[in-house]
Parts: structure tokens; sequence; C-alpha cells
């Protein structure tokens, strides 16, 4: 009996699991299988390391990985915006019930509609441009989509728009669940608004801070094409200045026909997520076995 009850949970599991490892167990492993081979058409001989070897020896590669090391930097403002933003609409300002609906309207819409209204936003004679001109701003008057040193960052401050959003669903999410008492007791004894903020609300929301951290780099990394593909023409551009590794696949898979280095690629990108993330779970695992000890 006593095994029965403690299988009978993963039965009811089993066909959702058996569907996911079929849907994303079978093609990942046909991927490490293709890059390991000269592929034309469905298959190919196997060539061993070559794809890999060709792909390390290409600066267009080592470029598009610095652009998602690049990205990644947006983490922190993400995060810094999320949280304050998060306590803001917690601690109801007024017309926060406004400010909600605005703040969650882009993750509600689809990246390519945000991409599209942002690179026009963004166009040198666009309405971003216009405003600073009429704040007499003109030396911040950029050409954001068209400059090859500014086209990087300008995605950066789209993905940076959007993916907040999530941010503060979760943290929103994790402050209405707080005992309000605590911090209407720090309030009581004389605490500044920064003292509750980083010794009581920041402390309290270490897990899910650390879980969007993680959704975070898999996004950065691995999810941004749609942002690269519109703002850069479809072609990573100007030049190569929003190439980054999805870029690159696609390239290689889509307008090369080369599905070997393209798996490669892709293979590369999958062992660098997870050699970024694992670390950050390891950490979250030890901090974990600290509070418990405590």
């Amino acid at each position: 009996m006593r095994v029965a009850e403690r299988v009978q949970p993963y039965l009811y599991v089993l066909p959702l699991v058996a569907l996911l490892v079929f849907v994303f167990g079978y093609p990942l492993i046909r991927i490490f299988e293709f890059s390991f081979k000269m592929v034309r058409g469905i298959d190919g001989p196997w060539i061993g390391l070559r794809n890999y070897q060709l792909i390390l020896s290409q600066g267009a590669f080592w470029e598009a990985v610095l652009h998602n090391l690049q990205l990644l930097l947006a983490i922190p403002a993400m995060v810094a915006i999320s949280l304050l933003v998060s306590i803001l609409l917690y601690e109801r300002v007024p017309g926060w019930k406004l400010y909600r609906v605005i703040v969650f309207i882009p993750y509600i819409l689809a990246v390519p509609i945000i991409a599209v209204v942002m690179k026009r936003m963004f166009q040198f004679s666009g309405p971003v441009n216009e405003v600073l001109r009429w704040l007499s701003l003109d030396f911040m008057a950029l050409d954001w989509i068209g400059s090859p040193d500014v086209a990087l960052w300008t995605v950066m401050i789209l993905i940076i728009w959007r993916e907040s959003a999530l941010g503060i669903i979760l943290f929103l999410a994790r402050l209405l669940s707080f005992d309000e008492s605590v911090i209407e007791a720090s309030r009581i004894d004389g605490a500044s608004w920064w003292q509750r903020v980083f010794h009581i609300i920041i402390p309290q929301m270490r897990g899910v801070i650390e879980f969007y951290v993680v959704i975070s780099v898999i996004t950065l990394l691995s999810a941004v094409f749609a942002y690269v593909y519109i703002v850069g023409g479809g072609r990573g551009g100007p030049g190569t200045a929003t190439m980054v590794i999805e870029f690159y696949i696609f390239n290689a898979l889509i307008r090369t026909s080369l599905p070997g280095i393209a798996s490669a690629a892709s293979v590369l990108l999958f062992l660098v997520a997870v050699a970024l993330i694992y670390p950050l779970f390891r950490a979250r695992r030890r901090a974990a076995a600290e509070e418990s000890m405590s």
C-alpha cells in the first residue's frame, strides 16, 4: 500500500512527461546527432567534430557570442526596474490600478508587434528623436536603428522594457503574499522606505529574484531572435551589429542550408546556457540548506 501511494502521483503525470520527452527530448537527441554529421537533406555522413571546429574558427560566431553576452548586461536593470515598480504598485501609489495595467501590457503583446512599433519610434526621424530635439537635447538624437554602435543597445532597451513586465508580475505576486504586519511594525518603529526595502522586502524576495534571473538568462541567450530579426531588418544589421547566436543558427539552417553547422551551434548554445544557469541553481540550493539549518 505504501509503495502504491508513492507511485500513484507519478502515474498521473506520466502521460504528460512522456509527451514532453517526445516533443523536446527526441529533437534534442537528433540535434546532437546532426552536429557530428555533414547533413544533406535528412541525413549525412559522420564527420566527428568538424562542424564544431568550423564554427569556432569563424569570427561571425564569436561576434554573435559577444553580442549575447552584452545583452546579459540588461539583467541588473531588469531586476532593479521590476523591483521598484512592483514595490510602488504594492504600496498603492495614486493611480496604481492604471499603472498596473500599463506595465502588464508589453508582456501580453507579441514580440513582433512590439518590435515593429519600437522600430518606428526609434527611427532617426521617429518620435523619440523628435521629442529629444523638442527638449533641445539634439546630442541625444541618435541613429538608434541604423548605427552599428547603437543598434544592439536599442535592442537591449526594447528587451528591458518588455521583459521587465514579467519581473513585475512575479515580484508583485510575492509581495502580495507578505505578512503586512511585519512591514507595518517596521514603519511604526521608524524605518525609512529604503530601510524597509533593503532589510525586509528584498531578503524575503530572494527566491523569486533568483528565479527571475535564471529566466532572464535563458531569455537573453535563446529567446531574442524576434527582437533582432525585426529591428535588424531580417539580417542582424546594420551589418552584423545585432547578430546573436540564434540568428547565426538561423542563417546556417535557412539561408546557407547547413543543418550540421546549425545543429552544432545549437548544441553550443544549449551547453553555454546550462553552464551559466547551473551555478545559480547550486547557489539557491546552498542558500535553502543554510536557511533550513538556521
